[in-house]
């Protein structure tokens, strides 16, 4: 018998724990938002998404023409080159490297290899959004742990609720969406009170911008730490984020285990050119730096002239608060995007007074300004 849609009476197909993810959403597209608003969309500034205002290093335009010449052939699946030069800048034996389509497939992959039904896998309030949704993807128990006062991870109280069913600990350094930061010393001072048998990922999707007294070397702790991977992004500073590329460096008992489970041909051709010319480009790195160093200038003197609260971000973005109402986020995040301008609101991070700013061009970080102080006015 054919129900009111027209389909069969069945059972419910799939596991419930996979039923029960919410899909991760996106910053919305320049196309969707035109179309949706009747915008033009070379007027549309889009600062939802954490891109490079740059876009992508000509060094890696030029590696990805010629690689394109061969795109009828399969991609390396071993990623030969690009994990050599990983290991030489990283001074790491190539089999630390596990290279990822995008580094979110580093983060899925190690809850995968670690992680069961019935596990728990700890990460903080406000941290990235995919933490939970690995979690759920395996069907593990996440242990939400209460952010500081500032927003930012609460290691301590992180350490005190790993027990002896935790098999996963999230630590993004910096966060997204609140770009806090922690320093070595916190973040040594939790790896040494961690259990053997916990896997700890430290998510560095941002590291890139962080100032350089703020620099220090994770790399030691994974050559420390058989159970610590560092996570690392090629879609943020380097400007690849189309292209989907990360990776992960941790000994061979980790590594091992990824491979085994990793997708044969994860990163494709374009990509993995494309990284190893922007992984070489200092002086596009350096350049991105310095623009964001000049844009989060840009934005926190407009938001304190405005008189509205901010975090402190060591990230390429900066979280502002634009009411006091629970729904304020959404309500200007709606205005703005009536005016051309895309950000995120972050009301599933539980922060719905809160936009995350990505910052842009100076001329984008303007729109971005004239557009909220009128918002802000009416």
């Amino acid at each position: 018998m054919a129900n009111e849609v027209g389909q069969t009476n069945s059972a419910i197909i799939g596991l419930s724990h996979v039923r029960a993810i919410a899909p991760y959403v996106g910053g919305k597209p320049i196309s969707e938002v035109a179309r949706e608003f009747g915008l033009d969309e070379a007027k549309i500034v889009k600062l939802a998404s954490n891109e490079n205002p740059l876009g992508m290093p000509d060094s890696a335009k030029k590696a990805m023409a010629k690689a394109a010449e061969d795109l009828g052939r399969y991609p390396d699946s071993n990623g030969f080159e690009l994990k050599n030069a990983l290991a030489k800048k990283f001074n790491v034996p190539v089999e630390w490297i596990t290279l990822g389509n995008g580094s979110n497939d580093i983060l899925e992959l190690t809850a995968r290899a670690v992680a069961q039904e019935g596990d728990e896998v700890v990460f903080s309030k406000h941290a990235f959004a995919v933490y939970p949704l690995a979690t759920q993807a395996v069907g593990g128990q996440a242990i939400e742990v209460p952010a500081t006062p500032e927003y930012g991870h609460d290691l301590a109280a992180m350490q005190k609720a790993i027990t002896a069913k935790t098999r996963l600990v999230f630590v993004a350094n910096p966060n997204n969406p609140t770009g806090t930061f922690l320093t070595a010393a916190e973040i040594a001072a939790f790896l040494a009170k961690v259990p053997s048998h916990v896997v700890v990922v430290i998510d560095e999707a941002y590291n890139e911008f962080l100032t350089p007294e703020q620099q220090y070397d994770a790399i030691a702790w994974v050559r420390q730490y058989p159970n610590v991977i560092v996570s690392r992004s090629f879609s943020k500073a380097y400007g690849l984020a189309g292209l989907r590329i990360g990776y992960g460096i941790a000994q061979n008992n980790i590594t091992d285990l990824l491979n085994r489970i990793r997708q044969p041909f994860n990163v494709n051709s374009l990509a993995q050119a494309a990284a190893i010319a922007a992984l070489a480009d200092v002086e596009f790195l350096k350049k991105c730096y310095e623009l964001n160093r000049a844009g989060y200038a840009q934005l926190t003197q407009a938001f304190n002239q405005m008189g509205l609260k901010y975090l402190p971000s060591s990230g390429n973005f900066v979280l502002v608060k634009v009411g006091d109402t629970p729904n304020a986020g959404a309500t200007v995040n709606l205005e703005l995007l009536k005016a051309g301008v895309i950000v995120r609101p972050v009301g599933n991070y539980g922060l719905p007074e809160w936009l995350r700013i990505s910052i842009g061009l100076p001329q984008e970080n303007e729109a971005f300004i004239v557009a909220l102080k009128k918002i802000l006015n009416q």
